[in-house]
């Protein structure tokens, strides 16, 4: 999976460091020194991201990589983790080719208690309960990262861009359809963007957003 993000260089001493915006064990489901890639400024280069603090990373870089560039500038940032999905789509019965739905409408579902956000986006765009993405993506309560939202998006043949692309707060225009991010105390709250309404699975069907909360969003294919 790929991620992107607009970063800034920091530089101590000799070790130049770029923050990740979001929690690498929530995300990526990997801990320890974790082997990537990235572009910068159009240069490929191979980096580690080294962990911090509970699932928080930074990439690693060196002098001669970032050699090319102004370190004072903020950069985009396009980084690639491999092996960060979980696979749950071995006998699944639908592909990108053939999608358990359509998507051209959406219905709202509300969730039935708190953390269940990510299953319920799932379900809307699925078009199937709650209870059957639970056991698909075979996780409860507070557990469904976006690794999680995705392999299950796999399994029922919703196709996706194969970037997940962070604004931070920023200004931003939405895809026809997404799942979008918001942070939400040390979880992400997952919402339904659709053909310029949201669907909340706490508040239901909302036509205006506060960008300033979006931390990203997965485009949905249609």
């Amino acid at each position: 999976m790929r991620y992107f993000f607009n970063g800034k260089i920091d530089k101590q001493d000799d070790f130049y460091s770029i923050r990740i915006p979001f929690n690498i064990w929530e995300v990526c489901k990997q801990r320890d020194v974790i082997q990537a890639d990235l572009v910068l400024d159009n240069k490929i280069i191979e980096c580690e991201l080294l962990p911090e603090e509970k699932g928080n990373y930074k990439i690693h870089l060196t002098e001669e990589d970032v050699s090319h560039i102004n370190i004072e500038d903020k950069h985009k940032i396009l980084l690639h983790v491999t092996g960060s999905l979980i696979q749950m789509d071995q006998n699944s019965p639908y592909s990108f080719e053939n999608p358990i739905r359509k998507i051209d409408s959406m219905d709202i579902i509300i969730q039935p208690e708190d953390g269940l956000c990510g299953q319920t986006c799932v379900a809307m765009l699925a078009g199937v309960t709650i209870a059957e993405v639970i056991s698909v993506m075979d996780c409860r309560e507070w557990q469904a990262t976006m690794g999680r939202v995705i392999s299950a998006l796999n399994y029922y043949g919703i196709d996706h861009s194969d970037i997940i692309m962070y604004t931070e707060g920023a200004d931003a225009t939405l895809p026809k359809c997404c799942i979008m991010m918001e942070r939400m105390g040390r979880y992400c709250h997952y919402l339904v963007h659709y053909d310029g309404k949201f669907y909340d699975s706490n508040l239901g069907i909302i036509t205006e957003y506060d960008m300033s909360k979006l931390l990203g969003y997965l485009e949905i294919k249609l």
